[in-house]
């Protein structure tokens, strides 16, 4: 492994089933220690990061949506969702000696402050792990958007996909064994081929702001920090 960090500062996407483990529902203490761990790791080696969680272990708009709930409840209750994973995380990364900070895009100001760019770029900058939570505050808005929109507002040099699998393939490797890994990918490809990687929305404004997405296994541990080295573990997908 190289002892040369390749990014100065990162945006983290971490789904809410991230979080749940082997569980079927909720948030697994084990995994957002290790996570919390492997987070402050990352800062302390000098990499400024923040996180954009989402809800998905507790709660999905877009799913009862479809069943006839109406559309924006849904999606405010999922925002909701949000909220509590950052807060579960910003709570296992101060136990495990790391300094973290909720913001949320909705204002609920007794558990998290407001969202403002300026002061979220300057607690990054005081070594603070910033915790995005509520997506973007609008409905209709995927948490995936909310990563790409923080990691452009923020400069990040690289915007992260943590997933149970460990890059993007031809076809859902779990139903299709002659499914192929893709190495590297541009974002138009990714568009073209209805890659299940991001929403349009999101790949779309990577694209036109040249910010590079790499998505990878979050359950090896260390991968995160071997990508800061500069390994290439997962897929890429950038201007190609």
């Amino acid at each position: 492994m190289s002892t040369t960090l390749k990014y100065h500062r990162i945006l983290l996407k971490l789904s809410g089933e991230a979080l749940m483990g082997e569980a079927d529902y909720g948030i697994d203490p084990k995994v957002i220690r290790r996570l919390a761990d492997e987070i402050i790791e990352v800062q302390r080696a000098g990499i400024q990061i923040g996180v954009v969680i989402g809800g998905g272990n507790i709660f999905r708009g877009a799913g009862l949506a479809a069943a006839g709930m109406d559309r924006v409840t849904g999606d405010h209750m999922g925002m909701l969702a949000t909220v509590m994973n950052a807060l579960a995380l910003q709570d296992a990364v101060e136990k495990s000696g790391g300094f973290a900070r909720v913001m949320s895009a909705i204002q609920i100001h007794d558990v998290a402050e407001d969202y403002i760019r300026r002061r979220a770029i300057r607690h990054i900058e005081k070594g603070r792990i910033v915790l995005f939570a509520a997506g973007t505050g609008n409905p209709f808005f995927t948490t995936d958007s909310a990563a790409a929109l923080r990691a452009v507002e923020l400069g990040a040099n690289l915007l992260l996909k943590a997933t149970k699998v460990d890059g993007v393939y031809t076809s859902d490797p779990t139903r299709h064994s002659d499914a192929v890994r893709y190495e590297r990918l541009s974002y138009d490809q990714v568009i073209e081929r209805k890659l299940a990687v991001m929403d349009t929305a999101a790949i779309a404004l990577c694209r036109d702001q040249q910010v590079p997405l790499r998505i990878y296994n979050m359950t090896v541990p260390g991968n995160l920090m071997r990508i800061m080295h500069g390994e290439q573990i997962g897929t890429l997908v950038d201007a190609g």
